[in-house]
């Protein structure tokens, strides 16, 4: 058997479906979820003789799991968040740059020889990494339409993935994967599908119920926000973070999102021109990781709020 292991955003899905355009599996069991949901490798750590490929999830996160399963299979990783010390085996091959101006789906696209670039754009955008995109988009003489699609796209996949569960999402990963199944050019699914009409129109009642949010005020050149116990919170806080992060390149952000049992969901931005220190300031708590530019924290007690905060504003004067 075959498993194809992702997370649930755009650069997950992305990079997944350029690996598969390229080297198709007659059969593949799918295992994601929401962005956050990144210790997947959990679900499987039981199986025998099986090939597995793994896109956009944190090995150090999922490193009890993943030790457990190379006795039995064999794993090629795909990834660009901090990896800490990584297996020495002939049974697992890795393609991991934690670099803040890389993601898997630049990662993958550079493994099969930019096969299927404009995929890996469409990744690239929903990362946030809106200049490795467009020197990418550039590259392939591509049109301000066709970028602006590739745009939509990424960033409309990347704020599907946000929720505390699958049910906040309003398409489940797997079936956006499927969807673009058929397709080897992005722009061709853009113009034949409703689902970017449905998650545009998502996304902007979402925004516009952010936007309406007060910042948290005496932050200096940082910005903070603290959302509500609500869906729409929950699916727009990632897009909101980096909305705010392009804005005020020099500032950086925090995006809190409350929680049913007290806790905030918390999103970081490291400033835009100094992509650091977003996951050293997250690991500091319970439940944190991520990667230099963009980390976050899955369950921050309400007891740790104040020391949060005076972290992030410690770490970025």
């Amino acid at each position: 058997m075959h498993i194809d292991i992702f997370n649930g955003d755009a650069d997950g899905i992305c990079a997944l479906h350029q690996c598969r355009l390229q080297t198709r599996q007659a059969e593949s069991r799918l295992i994601t979820g929401v962005k956050r949901d990144i210790r997947l490798l959990k679900q499987i750590e039981d199986v025998k003789e099986c090939t597995i490929d793994v896109f956009d999830v944190s090995l150090d996160s999922n490193r009890t799991f993943l030790e457990k399963i190379l006795q039995n299979n064999s794993v090629c990783y795909y990834d660009h968040h901090f990896a800490g010390q990584i297996p020495d085996t002939q049974q697992l091959k890795v393609h991991i740059d934690p670099s803040a101006d890389t993601c898997t789906s630049l990662i993958v696209n550079a493994v099969i020889e930019e096969a299927y670039p404009l995929w890996a754009i469409c990744g690239a955008f929903g990362d946030n990494l809106h200049q490795a995109a467009l020197i990418l988009a550039q590259k392939q003489n591509l049109s301000t339409e066709k970028t602006e699609q590739l745009h939509e796209i990424g960033e409309l996949f990347n704020y599907n993935g946000y929720g505390t569960s699958l049910t906040d999402l309003l398409f489940h990963p797997v079936d956006l994967y499927k969807a673009i199944q058929p397709y080897s050019n992005p722009c061709a699914f853009f113009n034949d599908t409703q689902i970017i009409a449905d998650l545009r129109s998502a996304y902007n009642n979402d925004l516009a119920n952010a936007m309406e949010q007060k910042e948290l005020p005496g932050n200096g050149r940082n910005v903070v926000f603290i959302l509500p116990d609500q869906p729409w919170a929950r699916r727009i806080s990632g897009v909101f973070s980096n909305f705010h992060a392009r804005k005020s390149p020099d500032a950086a952000h925090a995006t809190l999102t409350e929680n049913e049992d007290g806790t905030f969901t918390v999103s970081v931005r490291a400033p835009m021109n100094d992509k650091r220190n977003a996951d050293k300031l997250c690991k500091l708590f319970p439940t944190g990781g991520g990667r230099a530019a963009a980390a976050g924290v899955n369950k921050l007690p309400a007891a740790m709020l104040d020391n949060f905060l005076a972290q992030f504003h410690n770490i970025y004067k």
